[in-house]
């Protein structure tokens, strides 16, 4: 539906920059400029029409568990378990804040992850998480949590 949208909108302009050229505006300076925004909105409907076609014939239909494997392998990673802690620091101006995250698994093994920002309220102590950070520049960035 958006497509067909799309296409009516990048035509729409065309038939107006026809009527100004019969009209015989389009030698003066405003049916130039007016001729010059129409050709500009025509553009961006006919880009959004070609971006809905791509999308349509390449299949994008994928599933949550593609995306976040495709995260891992860019450089993040996925930890899971019940978060027993969240300490956040301060930094000086300039600096980026700082949240240190113990997370255990139920056994004896913990984890504990220096995280980028305040991440008090996305991680709740107590609450079983499932957490996905991305590596930027040696620090860990919180990406997403599902909690269990």
């Amino acid at each position: 539906m958006m497509l067909l949208i799309s296409a009516g909108l990048a035509l729409l302009p065309l038939l107006a920059i026809v009527w100004i050229v019969f009209f015989g505006a389009v030698t003066t300076v405003d049916g130039l400029f007016t001729s010059l925004i129409l050709l500009a909105i025509s553009g961006v409907f006919a880009l959004n029409t070609f971006i809905e076609l791509r999308k349509g014939s390449s299949g994008s239909s994928q599933s949550f568990g593609d995306s976040r494997r495709k995260l891992v392998n860019a450089g993040g990673s996925v930890q899971k378990g019940r978060v027993e802690s969240v300490q956040f620091f301060e930094a000086h101006v300039g600096q980026p804040n700082k949240s240190i995250v113990v997370i255990s698994d139920g056994a004896k093994n913990t984890n504990m992850l220096a995280v980028e920002g305040d991440v008090r309220n996305a991680l709740p102590v107590g609450r079983k998480v499932e957490i996905t950070l991305r590596n930027e520049g040696g620090k860990n960035v919180l990406v997403n949590v599902n909690y269990a």
